[in-house]
């Protein structure tokens, strides 16, 4: 780690970018040194990325200082920022599939031997060379169509590394990624700290950022609000600096009472992903589905709404067995899902916000057999407020809306099927602290309308601060059911990851 005398390797300050009339940074300031991991934080919206696309080469500042290794710069394509030894991973890296991990590392700058011919034996070598220095073990030969996420980011690494990228930012790295894979991106992403790199590491999840970071700087409505040694600050500090609000209003969890069971499942058997599976959801109450990735959670949902078989097993509505051989059963019989990737399972991506939110009404919404646009855009008008989703228009692109808005618009989907029981898995996953609240606040609304929620999440203190009654899976099966007055990170995190089983 850095001295706090040694020069940012990046140095901000006050920096502000426009779009015609929309501000969309007024004072971006951030000084990242050699030797140090610094956090930058914010709600969707506060103005990172437009930070980030500054220091990238896609945008140009309209004002303000930007100095790399101390020299003020200004670059005016990616290339530039690239060859001025910056690095940006993305939450999604875009990689050549039909080209060899090697080949997407060399990727426009082949070495080349005696009479101009590429020297592949050259470039195997430093890849071979470049995985063993970050603790890799990735096939350099093999194509990079199939390849994990986490694979392709560190394939990005490697290349950021070869390049002898001086500044490598982190945007939202771990949002796809597994607990394993989490681990070892924080391994090399420490490796390269200890060269002397500086990362920058953007997140919405806290404890990832005070595991790996050194230094955290908050930005609010695009401006800078205050930077932190992490050592000095808490979440509780971050969260108010970030939204001006309290950490207890990110769980406004609200007392309802509790009532008859409305989805009980019995013995739920599916061979290789879970097993015996028992529990019940009654009218009023939110039940929290707690493991590690793999447990088996979200196979279990899926089962229950009709979209995977089970081998054995019951499921009951309102004491009336269902067997939901289709999502379209289940939906009658009063469930709905929110699927855990709302990209590539709840949205149409590329289709509109209101024809995303009446997908699953189109049916009901039909007189005679006829649905007309204005039938079609009245629902998504009510549904859109709603739920407060920010967008311009109805037929403005699922895809290009915020993570936030977008589980907004899932969740407006199947809120309009106007269920008893909801599922739904990861419900603030990759959205901002902001966004987070609202949903939270919504959950607790419907609990006290009398809606049953099962609600699957990988976030302890979400489990912990919204859920009437734990439920712990471990290797598909339950091992625990904790009441909300003895539910604690320790006994959670025990039954996750300890091979005790709940008795019956």
């Amino acid at each position: 780690m850095s001295s706090p005398t040694t020069a940012p390797v990046l140095e901000l300050a006050d920096v502000q970018k426009a779009f015609g009339s929309v501000i969309a940074l007024r004072s971006g300031t951030i000084a990242v040194h050699p030797g140090s991991i610094h956090a930058l934080v914010g709600e969707n919206g506060a103005g990172k990325s437009t930070l980030v696309k500054i220091v990238a080469g896609l945008y140009q500042r309209d004002g303000g200082v930007f100095r790399l290794r101390g020299e003020e710069v200004d670059f005016t394509s990616t290339a530039q920022s690239k060859a001025a030894g910056v690095a940006v991973i993305y939450q999604e890296p875009t990689l050549f599939p039909d080209l060899s991990v090697t080949e997407n590392i060399f990727m426009g700058r082949q070495p080349t031997g005696r009479f101009g011919r590429i020297d592949r034996k050259a470039m195997r070598h430093e890849v071979e060379r470049l995985f063993t220095r970050l603790g890799v073990t990735i096939d350099p030969d093999r194509p990079a169509e199939g390849l994990s996420i986490a694979d392709q980011q560190v394939i990005e690494i490697a290349k950021a590394v070869s390049l002898d990228a001086t500044l490598l930012i982190m945007d939202e790295p771990t949002a796809a990624l597994s607990g394993v894979e989490v681990e070892r991106l924080f391994a090399i992403a420490r490796s390269l700290r200890d060269e002397g790199r500086g990362l920058i590491f953007i997140s919405h999840r806290f404890d990832e950022v005070f595991a790996l970071c050194d230094t955290v700087t908050v930005m609010r409505d695009g401006a800078y609000i205050a930077t932190s040694a992490i050592a000095d600050t808490t979440v509780d500090e971050l969260v108010h600096q970030m939204v001006g609000r309290e950490v207890s209003e990110l769980f406004p969890k609200q007392e309802a009472t509790i009532g008859e069971p409305l989805l009980e499942v019995e013995g739920l058997t599916s061979p290789g992903l879970f097993h015996d599976i028992s529990f019940s959801v009654r009218a009023g109450e939110i039940v929290g589905l707690a493991g590690l990735v793999g447990a088996g959670r979200s196979e279990v949902a899926r089962a229950v709404f009709g979209v995977d078989g089970y081998r054995e097993g019951s499921v009951r509505m309102k004491g009336r067995r269902i067997r939901a051989r289709r999502p379209v059963d289940a939906m009658r019989a009063g469930l709905a899902l929110v699927p855990e990737d709302r990209r590539k399972q709840g949205l149409v991506i590329e289709a509109g916000v209101g024809g995303n939110i009446t997908l699953a009404i189109r049916r009901r919404l039909a007189r005679l057999g006829l649905l007309t646009t204005a039938m079609e855009n009245r629902a998504a008008r009510e549904w859109a407020s709603r739920l407060e989703v920010k967008t311009h228009a109805l037929d403005t692109v699922a895809a290009t809306l915020s993570g936030g808005n977008q589980q907004k618009v899932v969740l407006a989907k199947w809120l309009a099927t106007q269920p008893q029981v909801l599922l739904i898995d990861e419900p603030t996953r990759g959205i901002d602290v902001g966004t987070k609240s609202e949903v939270h606040r919504l959950l607790s609304q419907l609990a006290g309308q009398g809606m049953g929620i099962l609600m699957i999440s990988s976030e302890l203190p979400e489990v912990l601060g919204m859920a009437d009654r734990v439920l712990v899976m471990r290797e598909g099966r339950i091992t625990a059911e904790i009441p909300r007055s003895e539910a604690t990170s320790e006994n959670v995190m025990f039954a996750a990851t300890h091979a005790s089983e709940l008795s019956s």
